[in-house]
């Protein structure tokens, strides 16, 4: 069972009580953006066999969303941190390093 760390409220929630929301760090496109970068950015997504980073949401806590980095292959998870960040932090960035030699954050942002 997929077990996530709430950056919010601190819990250790399972995946019943949180849902998911797809790929995170995508570059979002709105009004006066050309069609095919709007296109892309609704249905292109990656789906990784490894690291892969993505948005969930605490449905049945405290109602936040948060992001997550985990291998889609073993379930097991890096690390959390708040949507609001830009780029993972450098502390799950070397977690994934540790583990998977020769991975980098650029190679897959």
């Amino acid at each position: 069972m997929l077990i996530l760390h709430c950056p919010y409220c601190g819990t250790d929630a399972d995946e019943t009580e949180l849902a998911p929301g797809g790929e995170a760090h995508l570059k979002r496109f709105g009004p006066g953006s050309q069609d095919a970068d709007f296109e892309a950015y609704l249905f292109a997504r990656e789906n990784p066999m490894g690291v892969h980073f993505e948005r969930w949401r605490h449905a049945n806590g405290c109602g936040k969303w948060f992001h997550a980095a985990r291998c889609t292959t073993t379930l097991e998870v890096f690390g959390t941190y708040s949507a609001q960040t830009l780029d993972p932090p450098q502390e799950i960035r070397d977690a994934i390093t540790a583990k998977r030699p020769g991975w980098r954050w650029r190679d897959f942002a």
